[in-house]
């Protein structure tokens, strides 16, 4: 099969273009004939060699196709053996793409618990695009968060995926959700996709001015933090209120001053990516709720992921990033 291959770790230009031996058909794995591919922050990570990749590899967690053994259109979850816990996966767990070759491939081979159906009206490009940012945006918003309808929920960044796929999911179940941008555009971006406003984060005192959008500007209920920006998340919560963290796109340490978390009675929870029983409960809310597919930023050829990539390092785009394998 064609694939896109890096050898040695790096920026984009390592990821070349060549041929690989197809997947092997072992017992318990199932192969899917890829239609599409997207592309995840963590993928860049991944390339730099954050997670000690063997060489050479195969790039990519989200991916839509044709189940070969069945002829099924399904979807790939990227969330490996989780284990029989929710509350966090278990010591095997790990991310598709990370040590198992991925989905920037015509071929990917992945557990038979790990393909979901693709849902009705998705695109193959709209559903590869779901996956990942979908399962971690669920989680990170109703299994962890405890979202419900008629609350106040601060997104941070919007544009990326996460950010675009909490606005959906959570105006879909009748929570208001307030954003944050380095831009105008991409605020009002966000509005047209049920957000109820937004604030400029570029704003040092941003905030202040998103408590003023929450009711009576006591702040919000719940508050997703995809980049890493603790210290001024818990200042834009109500008293107990919920810091739901999952990245650090922005910044990798922080400092909080403990007497106001605990007197604000405050709780910060971590999260990341989703068990299978996360990822069916995405699939039934998409069935039940009117939530439109993830904005589609860019379309690329599979063969021109470094392209892509560098693209997706630029950071102007909304919405998801997507290889073709057409």
């Amino acid at each position: 099969m064609d694939a896109v291959v890096m050898q040695e770790f790096g920026g984009p230009d390592v990821l070349r273009w060549q041929s690989v031996p197809d997947p092997k058909a072992d017992p318990g794995w199932v192969t899917v004939e890829l239609r599409a591919a997207a592309l995840n922050w963590h993928d860049v990570l991944v390339r730099q060699g954050k997670y000690s990749s063997p060489l050479p590899h195969i790039l990519g967690a989200d991916g839509a196709g044709i189940r070969t053994d069945t002829g099924e259109e399904v979807l790939v979850l990227p969330s490996l053996w989780w284990g029989d816990r929710e509350a966090a996966p278990g010591a095997r767990w790990e991310i598709l793409g990370d040590h198992q070759r991925g989905t920037y491939a015509e071929l990917v081979r992945v557990p038979k618990d790990c393909v979901a159906p693709k849902p009705r009206g998705l695109t193959w490009e709209q559903a590869a695009a779901l996956p990942l940012v979908g399962l971690t945006t669920y989680r990170a918003l109703f299994t962890r968060g405890r979202l419900r309808a008629g609350e106040n929920l601060l997104v941070l960044g919007a544009g990326g995926g996460v950010a675009t796929m909490a606005v959906m999911l959570a105006a879909a179940v009748g929570a208001r959700v307030t954003v944050t941008s380095s831009s105008t555009s991409k605020i009002e971006q966000a509005r047209e996709l049920g957000a109820a406003n937004g604030v400029l984060y570029t704003d040092p005192h941003w905030p202040d001015a998103a408590r003023r959008l929450s009711p009576h500007g006591q702040g919000f209920d719940l508050v997703l933090d995809s980049v890493g920006t603790w210290e001024q998340s818990v200042t834009a919560l109500r008293p107990g209120g919920r810091l739901v963290v999952l990245g650090a796109s922005r910044s990798e340490r922080t400092t909080l001053d403990v007497r106001p978390f605990y007197f604000g009675q405050y709780e910060l929870i971590g999260t990341t990516m989703g068990s299978p029983h996360d990822f069916a409960g995405l699939l039934r809310l998409l069935d039940a709720e009117t939530v439109p597919p993830l904005p589609i930023s860019a379309v690329f050829p599979l063969a021109e992921a470094a392209a892509a990539h560098k693209y997706l390092e630029q950071g102007s785009g909304f919405g998801k990033i997507v290889l073709s394998h057409s």
